[in-house]
């Protein structure tokens, strides 16, 4: 991608960076693992502060709200990620995504939730960049009733 590769991508997808999410006195979204690596600690779908989607997949919502839930998060990190690098353009990978969803019992598909998250770093980054480890796991609850918590570990310059 050429300098401003990832904001112009970005606009040709319609999407804009919303207010980065503020961690809590007991924790630190963003922590750095070595020289050219980060950790994100677990972040939600709620844009700007406000509550979009709640609720376990299966149950009350389907699997087009589960995917938009995941987009949002990623939405979130990439805020978050901008905050703290100044420019994505300095990513140079996403090595691993751990992405939860909170299920209803007879729910069987997080990988597919999951896939919203993982196709809009795809869309935006390009399969060099973009495309990373994973795992969607199904839990019973996660905080404040959200959908989907996703973690990650990304690669920088």
């Amino acid at each position: 991608m050429n300098e401003k590769g990832v904001y112009e991508k970005l606009k040709e997808l319609g999407l804009v960076l919303p207010s980065a999410p503020k961690g809590l006195e007991t924790f630190q979204l963003v922590q750095p693992m070595t020289d050219d690596l980060l950790y994100l600690s677990g972040l939600g779908p709620a844009i700007s502060g406000q509550d979009e989607l709640s609720g376990k997949l299966g149950a009350e919502l389907d699997m087009a709200q589960g995917q938009r839930a995941a987009r949002c998060t990623v939405l979130n990190a990439l805020a978050l990620l901008h905050e703290y690098l100044g420019d994505l353009n300095r990513i140079t990978g996403f090595v691993k995504l751990l992405v939860f969803v909170a299920s209803d019992p007879a729910f069987y598909e997080q990988p597919q939730v999951a896939n919203g998250a993982s196709q809009l770093l795809l869309d935006v980054f390009g399969e060099n960049v973009g495309k990373s480890a994973r795992s969607a796991i199904g839990v019973t609850v996660l905080p404040a009733n959200i959908p989907v918590e996703i973690e990650m570990i990304v690669r920088y310059r």
